[in-house]
């Protein structure tokens, strides 16, 4: 007698699989990049093409519509995912399709959003639940989110729908799975949830501030509420100094746009980190990184956070007030008398700053980094004192002074002409930049026709009394006191260049960039091209080294003039 047939046993849910991985190991976090997923989770598709991606995105609003029609949760949730897994759309698209859904009827689609997440049997099913969480989750879906942030390719989705719910579990979510190796102890402390650990394990982060990037540093301040850690330890000099580590992290500008702004805690940081500074010893390192936080407080991307009125400017207060310019000489502490020098001087920034006057105010300033790290220099536009790059385009920095500033690119015409003042550290060809028109109009300069990428233009228009604009303008043009010697030399070159030309077209050569490189301030570079010495080929460009040998720039400047007028530019670059 042949034994009966049986059908197979459907699937398990994603969740009850990730949650009887989670059981067996209570207390422990899972491995970087999560547990494998079982064999159903990603259906097999086989031959043939997938959607482009508009009509992908268009499939699969769709198909979250016809859910949402479907009165039985269990019906619609049963359907839509078979659906969404048969039209062959790639996964990474189904989230993002789904967090922008806008439902006319926003319980239904909770329902259907949670029967998803929580019987969903493929990555497709449950990626869909956890985009319309985005939107529409509660306190009460946390546990299942945190529960599928277990299984590899699904964690990032539950790290998305988390963060309007519980930003510590998103960011304890996110360390687990991005991290580096040195924030392993600390997640395993967090999910143990032994506090004493947790502070240890802070304490053991390395000292190097370069080691740790902005969008992790804000996530270990998240996932250990280190903001409420220093309310419970306000003695604790140690984990004081800690904070303020990762605290200049945060606010230094990353790749992927200013984390700052989406720190969760970063007001309260910020003020108890500078209401307690003048508790932390006097090391150029906290030094500095007071300096860093008040140079982002007063024109970066700290600047927009939600302050209460009069806050902001009181915190800068404190953080000013506990910096001690260090006696010994040395680039990192000139920089710390420069910046914090400049900051006092501004005086009006420390007051609650009044009405906007009839016409906007405009101010330019340049940003000079910490030197303990590569040194970045941005030209940052404030108007009516708020910084408007990271308002505006906020993966961005501002452009150098020597493009924006030196160049004359700023001032106003009567003819209208775009200005690029910001772009992403990787190239504008890749994640795109910003720009204004910028055109003269009668006794106004007017700043229009925004264009940066992913968004619509949603800036106003600015109209600045012409008069006091072009008093700006060549103010920053003429201010030399964030520079130093180096950078300060190839500017000099640059305007000598710039007036005579003829120097290098004598040679048959053009002028390329000149200024300092990332990591090495202290040699100005001046960079030409043209063909070989000889003649003989294609065109190429020649780098000339100058390294400072302590002289004043000007003279280092003029004599490099002269020696390219009188020489072959091409055989200085050759030399060492």
């Amino acid at each position: 007698m042949s034994a009966p047939h049986r059908r197979p046993a459907p699937a398990p849910s994603l969740y009850a699989y990730a949650r009887s991985l989670r059981d067996a190991t209570p207390g422990s976090p899972p491995p970087r990049g999560g547990l494998p997923l079982p064999g159903t989770a990603r259906p097999a598709y086989g031959e043939g093409a997938r959607p482009p991606y508009k009509k992908a995105r268009e499939i699969v609003t769709g198909l979250l519509h016809a859910g949402l029609a479907e009165p039985d949760a269990d019906r619609a949730a049963a359907e839509t995912e078979r659906a969404l897994v048969a039209t062959r759309v790639r996964e990474q698209l189904v989230l993002p399709t789904a967090a922008a859904l806008v439902p006319a009827d926003p319980p239904a689609a909770r329902a259907l959003a949670r029967r998803l997440v929580r019987a969903g049997t493929t990555v497709h099913g449950v990626a869909a639940g956890l985009g319309l969480l985005t939107r529409l989750g509660t306190p009460e879906d946390v546990p299942y989110l945190r529960t599928l942030g277990w299984l590899e390719g699904v964690h990032r989705y539950a790290v998305d729908a988390l963060v309007p719910l519980d930003r510590p579990a998103a960011a304890l979510l996110w360390l687990t799975h991005q991290a580096g190796n040195a924030s392993r102890p600390l997640v395993e402390a967090l999910t143990a949830r032994d506090s004493a650990a947790v502070r240890e394990r802070l304490l053991g982060l390395a000292g190097d501030d370069r080691s740790m990037g902005p969008d992790e540093a804000r996530r270990v301040a998240e996932a250990a509420g280190l903001a409420d850690l220093l309310d419970r330890s306000p003695d604790d000099t140690a984990l004081l100094g800690q904070a303020l580590r990762l605290l200049a992290r945060t606010v230094t500008q990353g790749d992927h746009g200013a984390e700052i702004l989406d720190h969760a805690d970063g007001p309260a940081l910020y003020g108890t980190v500078a209401a307690r500074a003048r508790l932390l010893p006097p090391d150029p390192g906290h030094q500095a990184r007071l300096v860093t936080l008040a140079q982002e407080l007063h024109s970066g991307a700290a600047h927009l956070l939600d302050w209460p009125p009069g806050r902001r400017e009181t915190v800068l207060a404190h953080l000013l007030d506990a910096v001690r310019p260090p006696a010994e000489a040395g680039r990192r502490a000139d920089w710390i008398r420069r910046t914090a020098g400049h900051l006092h001087a501004l005086g009006p920034a420390l007051a609650p700053e009044p009405a906007p006057a009839s016409a906007p105010r405009l101010r330019i300033e340049v940003a000079v980094a910490d030197p303990a790290g590569p040194t970045a220099v941005e030209t940052r536009i404030l108007v009516d004192g708020r910084p408007i790059l990271p308002l505006a385009f906020p993966q961005g920095r501002g452009d150098t002074p020597e493009r924006l500033i030196d160049s004359g690119a700023l001032r106003a015409g009567d003819e209208p002409r775009p200005v690029r003042l910001g772009v992403t550290s990787c190239a504008e060809a890749c994640c795109g930049a910003l720009y204004a028109t910028v055109r003269r109009e009668g006794p106004h300069v007017v700043w229009d026709g925004w264009r940066r990428p992913g968004r619509p233009p949603e800036l106003p228009a600015y109209r600045f009394d012409a008069d006091a604009y072009d008093a700006e303008i060549a103010r920053a043009e003429h201010d030399h006191a964030w520079t130093w010697p180096a950078r300060h030399t190839a500017r000099l070159i640059t305007a000598g260049l710039r007036d005579r030309p003829g120097i290098l077209t004598r040679w048959g050569l053009r002028q390329g960039w000149i200024s300092t490189y990332f990591r090495d301030p202290d040699t100005t570079v001046v960079t030409f091209t043209g063909p070989p010495p000889d003649g003989a080929g294609e065109p190429r460009q020649f780098l000339w080294h100058l390294p400072d040998d302590g002289s004043p720039p000007g003279e280092r400047a003029a004599d490099a003039l002269r020696r390219m007028s009188e020489t072959d530019p091409r055989t200085l670059a050759a030399r060492p």
